[in-house]
This record gives C-alpha cells, structure tokens and sequence, in this order.
C-alpha cells in the first residue's frame, strides 16, 4: 500500500474553508487507499501574530517561553483539521510534535532534530487513522518544547516522511510548483516539472523561498522525494529528486535572486597569517552567517576582504569589523546594504562550457556591473547593485533560453 505525508502551509490552513479545501485533499488521498499522514503549519499571520504579543510585554524574550508561545499555532490548526476530518467520519487524531516522538536538540527557535520515534503513528496509520501532526516543533531531551525556525514544518515533514517509510513527501503551498525564476520578474518563466535535489537547495538558499534548505538537504541525505504542489488547483507540481532520475538537462535550471543582501569592505588590512580567522572568527561567535567572500593582495604588506551577510544582520556584523579592524589598524571600512544577489543554477553546468562567459557577457551587454562573484559545480552568483536585479533576471532568463514555451518539462 502506497504511504504519504502531506504537509500544508499557512495559506493552506489559512481560514475555516481553507481547512475545509485541505480536509478534502486528505479526503481524496484516504478514498484513493493510501495511507496518509499529516502535517500542518500554523494559520497564515498567526506566528508572527504571537511573536508581536511577547514583543510588546519584553524586548528580549526568554527562548524557552517563546518556543512553548508560538508553538501553540500549529496546535490549532491540527486540532481543526482532525475536527473536520472527524466530522465526515474519518478516523483522524492531531498530535504534537512531542506526542508524535520527534526529538530535538535543546536549541530554543533554531532545534535541529536529532531522531523521530515513530513507531505510536505507524500503528495507528496501519489502522487506518489519519495522524495529524504540528509541524515546526519537538521536544528536547530535557522534556521541552522546541521549535525549528521559519519553515520549520517543511523539516519537520521530511522527517516524518523519512521515519514512516513514505512514497513521497507531498508539500502542499500557495503555488503549484518551483518556476525557473520569479514570475512576478519574468511573466515567461516556465513551471519545472522535475529538478534535483543539489539544484532545489541552491534555488532555495539563493532566495527561491518556495521550501526550507534544511528540508532539501534532509530529503536529499535520505533520498525522500519531494512533490511541491498546490492546495489551490489540483494540477501537477515540481517534483524534487535524485539528479540520476531526471533525463539529460540544459545546462541552466533557473535563475534565483536574492534583495536581502549587504556587503562590507575591508581595506588595507596587514596580509599575514590568522588575519582572516580574526576576522570572520567574531562574526561567526555572533552567530552571524557570511556567504560571498573575495580576498584580493592591493598592496606590499596589505590585503582587502570584501564579504555579503544578510542585510538584517548588516548594521551588527559592520560594528564588529570596525572593532575588529581599529584593533588592526586597518586603513578603512566600508559598507553597502544597496546589494543583491544572482544565480544560474544547473545541474547540467557540469557537461557545458562557456556558461560563466554567457552570463557576464549578457550582464556587460546590459551595462551591469558585476561587484563580486562565487560559483560552485552548479551555481555561478554575483553581487550587483540591487537596482539591476529585475533587469539581470531578464536578460539571463531569455540568453539561456528558459522563456521558450515547455523548456522546463524535462
């Protein structure tokens, strides 16, 4: 018998008749004799709702009482959904993360999980019951409750869907699938019907929010596929899975872009061993995470480091490098929140020559200039001023050829 998880996000558990719509997507997986489990995020706004209200009481909130605050979402909307599934008779039970054996580490906010005893489901769901679970929260060893970070419940699902020996992992969104960019950029951008887990997770981390990296990376290490689809139209998604699966592929998936990017400079720094450690060591004890890095020797004795963070973390990360740096006697910092990331990424870079000149050739012949650049075996990315994002996007869509008509059906 076929097994499968379903996870629905916010928008899908949104309202009283979107849990309704959602019921009816269980409804139609039981009728159809699979057995199906359940997990659900918190209703749209409601996190974000309970955040606000510990913020007004207290600047800086204790972790602990924040986790067992804003876990209590998803409890709502699991308990809702198995109401309504009880309703039209179907044996349905919401669960916990702590009731449904998924464990974590005891860092509040950001637990990784560490196991998924799940042998209590695996009995109901062989008798038949719909387990509902909350996603984005477990327990810790300690016996607290954990949550997972922002898109945890995709984690949690893949989890859960590793654990329960599932088929596949359905992740149900308001889209029906990964587009090989931005169709607010691009209206042309066309719906990937299969694409590899390593591409998946670079889209994600490149600023396609569509899942979580850490649910990428965990159905990747597993080799869980993932079906990316939407709860507002029955129509296929995006399937996510072993890149030796999926038939030979131009050498660009997509394109991704991210705005929440700053860079800092640092110049004329003494050149000598340790420097970098002691300047990315700080930042990093900060909790800090720094992506593109170029080092480059200006001068007898000196060196320059430019780096990108997250823009929110701009303003921290630039107050510990000038401390840093007057320590060092460094000749200047400077720093830039007007950046932004963009990518190509394609599995199919490997076998193809010339992409990286393609792609500064098109960014050149649009009069864009290229501040640095990072690549990987299927990844090239450059930072440029944020102001030319949208027109990047463009002209790289339409020189690699991802506006023709079905060039993502692969």
């Amino acid at each position: 018998m076929k097994r499968v998880v379903q996870k629905f996000g916010g928008t899908s558990v949104g309202s009283l008749e979107r849990i309704q719509a959602t019921a009816d997507i269980v409804e139609r997986s039981v009728q159809e004799g699979i057995e199906t489990a359940v997990v659900v995020s918190a209703m749209s706004g409601e996190t974000n709702r309970l955040i606000g209200l510990a913020n007004a009481l207290c600047d800086d909130p204790n972790g602990r009482e924040m986790d067992q605050l804003v876990s209590t979402g998803e409890q709502v909307s699991a308990a809702l959904l198995a109401i309504e599934l009880q309703s039209r008779g179907f044996a349905a039970h919401s669960y916990t993360g702590a009731q449904a054996g998924l464990r974590t580490d005891n860092s509040f906010s950001r637990a990784r999980i560490v196991g998924v005893e799940c042998g209590r489901l695996l009995e109901r769901i062989t008798l038949g019951e719909v387990p509902i679970l909350t996603g984005f929260q477990g327990v810790s060893g300690q016996g607290d409750v954990t949550t997972l970070g922002r898109g945890g419940s995709d984690t949690s699902a893949v989890a859960l869907a590793i654990a329960l020996k599932a088929d596949v992992c359905d992740i149900f969104t308001d889209v029906d699938g990964v587009y090989t960019t931005d169709p607010r950029i691009v209206p042309s951008a066309s719906k990937i019907k299969r694409i590899s887990y390593e591409e998946m997770l670079e889209m994600a981390s490149q600023g396609a929010k569509v899942l979580q990296n850490r649910s990428v990376e965990l159905a990747m290490r597993y080799q869980m596929p993932i079906h990316l689809r939407s709860s507002f139209m029955d129509v296929p998604g995006t399937m996510v899975m072993n890149e030796d699966d999926i038939m030979e592929r131009a050498a660009i998936t997509g394109v991704a872009y991210n705005r929440d990017e700053a860079k800092i400079t640092i110049k004329g720094i003494p050149d000598h061993p340790g420097i970098a450690s002691a300047v990315f060591g700080p930042i990093a004890e900060a909790g800090l995470n720094v992506d593109v890095i170029v080092q480059n020797v200006s001068e007898v004795g000196t060196t320059d480091i430019t780096f990108t963070v997250p823009r929110s973390d701009f303003r921290q990360a630039l107050k510990i490098v000038r401390g840093i740096c007057k320590d060092m006697q460094a000749r200047d910092v400077m720093g830039d929140d007007h950046v932004a990331k963009v990518s190509i990424i394609g599995v199919g870079m490997r076998s193809h020559s010339g992409v990286a000149s393609k792609m500064f050739s098109t960014l050149a012949g649009k009069g864009i200039n290229i501040q640095m650049i990072t690549t990987s075996e299927i990844k090239i990315t450059v930072v440029v001023e944020e102001q030319h994002v949208d027109e990047a996007v463009r002209a790289l869509h339409t020189a690699f050829g991802l506006d023709a008509e079905g060039v993502a059906a692969a």
